[in-house]
C-alpha cells in the first residue's frame, strides 16, 4: 500500500512537472514545427516551379528546332516564345519564390 501510494504521488508529481514545462515549450516547439513544415513546403514549390520552368523550355526547345528543320516560321516564333517563357519561370522559382520564406 504504502509503496503504491509513494510511487503514484512521484508518478502524478512528475506529470504535474512534465505538464508544467510543455505547456510553457508547447508555443516555442509549435512555431519551430510551423516554421520546419513552412520551409519545406517553400523549399517543393521551388523544386516545383523549376521543373515547370524547364519542362516549358525543353519544349520550346523541341518546337524551335522542328522550326527550323520544316522551314516553319510559326514554329520558330512559338518555339521561341517558349523557350523565353521557360527560362522566365525558372528564374521565378530560383530566385523570387526563396524570398516568400522571409515574409513570415
Amino acid at each position: 500500500g504504502i509503496l503504491r501510494q509513494n510511487s503514484a504521488l512521484f508518478i502524478f508529481g512528475f506529470r504535474t512537472k512534465i505538464q508544467k514545462t510543455t505547456k510553457k515549450q508547447q508555443s516555442a516547439f509549435l512555431v519551430s514545427a510551423t516554421m520546419e513544415f513552412f520551409q519545406s513546403a517553400i523549399t517543393s514549390l521551388q523544386t516545383l516551379v523549376v521543373a515547370l520552368g524547364a519542362g516549358l523550355g525543353a519544349w520550346g526547345v523541341i518546337n524551335l528546332l522542328e522550326g527550323y528543320g520544316n522551314d516553319n516560321p510559326g514554329a520558330k516564333s512559338q518555339g521561341i516564345k517558349q523557350l523565353m517563357a521557360g527560362g522566365g519561370v525558372c528564374l521565378i522559382g530560383t530566385n523570387l519564390i526563396p524570398l516568400l520564406a522571409n515574409l513570415f
